[in-house]
């Protein structure tokens, strides 16, 4: 089997890198190669005998995964996109990489026969947005109140179209705020859900930009990952015409997020968050929603986290 990851230069790109070379296997088929694909070339993985190859393109020029695709990859995961706060502060630079990128992506699968390629794009909870009922469910539909979200749910649009006229075997998971991510904060609005977490825990000092009373729709690096790897297994019959969904995740307010903080690190870790309220990222975020139905992904076998010390306790151990 040969997979495709672009953004694999990312977090959540290495991440999906190392368990697959980890279990040599996807959806019950060994792995025979691995094409890693990011704006600057990926980190190689210590692969043994899988053929990997690593490669810097511009995805979002016109043709640029052409070599790529006319090779007949199995799956495709598309993680490449420019997050949240830089698509809103540049509309041009987020419409090349998380729409045009995507569309001609599309193209290229039409071009080369993928009819039967597995196509798994990320998307996100930014797609909603809006006058919005307390609980979301499948059908709730998207009016996303950033340009982010707005690409997004363009991008979904398209990947329904396509897989409904079998251009593409397609799959669009949006996905929760992934929380706790390593590294340092971001461009990303919901940065800080990390930040002041993985910070204080460090000993450093981290910056809260929104209201304690903010409710978050949350899933841990670990979980994603496992939706990512179970996705390229759900057939298309069972998967049916629309082919995006949410992930199911848990809802936690800032305030149950700094409570946890101090359970888990004491006074000194909680003593490390400053509030400095930013309107721009407050309405960002504060547009998303927070409680989901997720009945049809739990039925076809996406699981959530169950508690949210556990995702705290997941990446203290994870860098003890």
């Amino acid at each position: 089997m040969h997979i495709v990851i672009t953004g694999a230069a990312g977090f959540l790109g290495q991440r999906l890198v190392n368990h697959l070379v980890s279990a040599g296997q996807l959806a019950g088929k060994s792995l025979s190669r691995l094409t890693l694909i990011d704006q600057t070339e990926p980190p190689r993985p210590e692969t043994g005998a899988l053929a990997t190859k690593t490669l810097a393109l511009d995805i979002s020029q016109p043709g640029a995964l052409d070599d790529v695709l006319a090779e007949q990859p199995n799956v495709i995961y598309h993680l490449a996109a420019v997050v949240s706060s830089a698509a809103e502060a540049d509309l041009d630079l987020g419409m090349r990489v998380n729409f045009d990128a995507t569309r001609d992506l599309l193209e290229g699968c039409r071009k080369h026969g993928l009819s039967r390629t597995r196509l798994i794009m990320a998307s996100s909870v930014a797609a909603y947005g809006g006058d919005l009922p307390h609980t979301l469910d499948d059908m709730t539909a998207l009016h996303p109140q950033n340009s982010y979200g707005a690409q997004k749910a363009m991008s979904e649009l398209l990947i329904n179209d396509y897989s409904r006229r079998g251009i593409v075997d397609g799959l669009v998971l949006r996905l929760p705020t992934i929380v706790i991510r390593p590294g340092r904060p971001n461009a990303a609005a919901s940065s800080f859900a990390s930040s002041i977490l993985r910070e204080p825990l460090n000993g450093e000092d981290a910056i809260c930009p929104v209201s304690p009373d903010l409710d978050l729709f949350i899933m841990s690096p670990a979980t994603v990952i496992d939706a990512l790897v179970h996705g390229a297994g759900v057939a298309g019959e069972e998967l049916g015409a629309f082919r995006a969904f949410m992930l199911p995740g848990i809802t936690v307010s800032v305030s149950e997020m700094l409570e946890t903080l101090r359970e888990v690190g004491g006074e000194s870790a909680l003593a490390h968050v400053q509030f400095r309220p930013d309107p721009k990222i407050e309405a960002i975020v504060g547009s998303w929603p927070s409680r989901f139905s997720n009945l049809r992904a739990s039925k076809l076998g996406f699981r959530s986290d169950t508690d949210f010390r556990e995702i705290v306790r997941a990446f203290m151990d994870e860098n003890a």
